[in-house]
C-alpha cells in the first residue's frame, strides 16, 4: 500500500511538468515583461482593459460554478454523503432561472462590452483615440506606410520623404496612422505593447493607428506564418520623444540611398534579416505606395528561391557572405 501512495505521488508531481515547460514560453525573451499585459499605448491599454473586465465577468461563473462542483460531489457522494435522494423531483422554478437567467445575462454584459471595444479600438477610425486627441489637443497625426516583404518591413514616412527597413520610430504622444499593404503574402502586423494584429493583404490596403503613451523599445512582428524566414520576421519600434523623433528624422534624411521603385524591388526579394540589420533611405519616390499595390495586383511576384528551402544553412552563409562584401 505505501509504495501505491509513492507511485500515485510521483505520478501527480510528473502531470504538473508540461505546465513547467510551458512556463519558458511565456516570456519571448528573458526579463522582458509579458508584452500583452504590460500596454505602452492608448490602444493596447483599452485592449487590456476589455480582456480584464471578459475575463473578470468569466470567472465570476467559473469560479462559483467550480465550488458548487465540488460541494456537490462531497454532499452528495455514495459512502457518508448527507444528500437527499427524492424520488419525485421533477422541476425548480429557481434552478431553471439559475441555468438560464445566468447565461442569459452573462452574454449581454459580454456583447456591451464586446461592441463599445469593436468602435474604441476601430483601426479605421479608433474612437479612444479620437477622445485622446480632443482631451489634449494632440499634434498633426504621423502618417506611415508599411510594406511586408519576404521576409521584412519596409517603412515609408511620405510626408518626411525617408524610409527604413525593419525598424520603426515614432513619437509618443502623436497618433500614428498606417497604411499597410504586402508585397507578396498575407501577414500580419503586431506590435503587443502597442497595437493589436491586423492582417496586411498584397494587392489591398489596410489601416491601422496607435499612439505611444511612453518612450521604450517594443517588439514588432508578424504573426501569420509567411514561408521559409517568418522566424525571423520582426522589427524593432521605438518611441521617442517628439524632438528625439525630429532629430531622427533630419539624420535619416542625409542617407545616401535613395528608395525608387527599382530600389524597392531589389529590397523586396526574398531575405532572411538573421542579424536584425536596419536599413535608411532618402529621397522616396513619390507615390511609392500605390505602385506596390498597383503592381501587386497586376500580378508581380518576388519568387523564392529553391536554394533556400532545400538548404537553408547554406543559403544563408552565402547571403552572409554576399552583405560582408557589400559592406566591404
Amino acid at each position: 500500500m505505501p509504495t501505491n501512495r509513492l507511485r500515485s505521488r510521483v505520478w501527480r508531481v510528473l502531470s504538473l511538468a508540461p505546465l513547467w515547460l510551458l512556463a519558458g514560453c511565456v516570456k519571448q525573451h528573458a526579463g522582458d515583461d509579458f508584452w500583452m499585459l504590460d500596454p505602452k499605448g492608448i490602444i493596447s491599454a483599452t485592449q487590456d482593459h476589455y480582456l480584464t473586465l471578459d475575463v473578470l465577468v468569466m470567472l465570476l461563473i467559473i469560479v462559483p460554478t467550480g465550488i458548487f462542483i465540488v460541494w456537490a460531489m462531497r454532499h452528495y457522494r455514495k459512502d457518508g454523503g448527507r444528500g437527499h435522494y427524492d424520488g419525485r423531483w421533477d422541476h425548480s422554478n429557481v434552478l431553471e432561472a439559475i441555468v438560464w437567467g445566468i447565461p442569459i445575462v452573462t452574454v449581454g454584459i459580454l456583447s456591451y462590452y464586446s461592441v463599445k471595444a469593436i468602435y474604441a479600438v476601430n483601426p479605421y477610425h479608433p474612437t479612444v483615440i479620437a477622445r485622446a486627441e480632443r482631451a489634449t489637443h494632440a499634434r498633426d497625426p504621423l502618417d506611415v506606410d508599411v510594406i511586408s516583404t519576404d521576409w521584412q518591413w519596409v517603412f515609408v514616412y511620405p510626408k518626411q520623404h525617408i524610409a527604413t527597413v525593419d525598424r520603426l520610430v515614432i513619437p509618443t504622444g502623436v497618433p500614428v496612422r498606417f497604411r499597410l499593404t504586402s508585397a507578396t503574402v498575407v501577414n500580419d502586423f503586431y506590435i503587443p505593447q502597442l497595437v493589436g494584429m491586423i492582417d496586411v493583404m498584397p494587392g489591398m490596403r489596410v489601416r491601422q493607428s496607435l499612439v505611444a503613451s511612453s518612450t521604450g523599445t517594443y517588439e514588432g512582428f508578424s504573426a501569420d506564418y509567411s514561408g521559409a524566414g517568418f522566424s525571423w520576421m520582426d522589427f524593432e519600434t521605438r518611441a521617442v520623444s517628439p524632438q528625439a523623433f525630429g532629430a531622427w528624422v533630419a539624420k535619416v534624411q542625409t542617407a545616401p540611398a535613395h528608395l525608387t521603385y527599382a530600389t524597392f524591388r531589389t529590397v523586396a526579394r526574398p531575405t532572411i534579416n538573421v542579424h536584425g540589420r536596419v536599413a535608411y533611405f532618402s529621397q522616396v519616390q513619390p507615390g511609392l505606395f500605390r505602385h506596390v499595390v498597383a503592381e501587386t495586383m497586376a500580378g508581380k511576384t518576388y519568387p523564392t528561391p529553391m536554394a533556400m528551402t532545400e538548404n537553408m544553412t547554406g543559403y544563408l552563409r552565402r547571403q552572409a557572405r554576399r552583405d560582408a562584401h557589400n559592406r566591404d
